[in-house]
């Protein structure tokens, strides 16, 4: 049970940018992602986009540092990854 991060190289918005997946369901990666405080808009797919200013909150709470390549294959190897095109998988219900 292993949730990971990459380092926030991904530019956007006028911000960087990591993502955060999990190797083992998405609800281990949803109930993480909440726990550092990311919003249900973040969850893109297969991955939570993580804005830089919190990519310390992440390592902080048990996330690995991996990465781009290796945070991918991981994804891909555990069966999670969702590609564009496919159908989204079902993100965190709102409370």
């Amino acid at each position: 049970m292993t949730v990971y991060v990459d380092p926030p190289t991904w530019p956007g918005h006028g911000r960087m940018w990591s993502h955060l997946v999990s190797d083992v369901s998405y609800d281990e990666l949803h109930a993480f992602a909440a726990g550092i405080g990311c919003p249900p808009r973040a969850f893109d797919r297969d991955h939570y986009d993580v804005p830089s200013t919190r990519y310390a909150d992440a390592v902080r709470a048990g996330a690995v540092e991996v990465g781009s390549k290796e945070l991918l294959r991981r994804l891909t190897e555990a069966g999670l990854r969702r590609a564009k095109g496919r159908a989204p998988s079902t993100g965190p219900t709102p409370s």
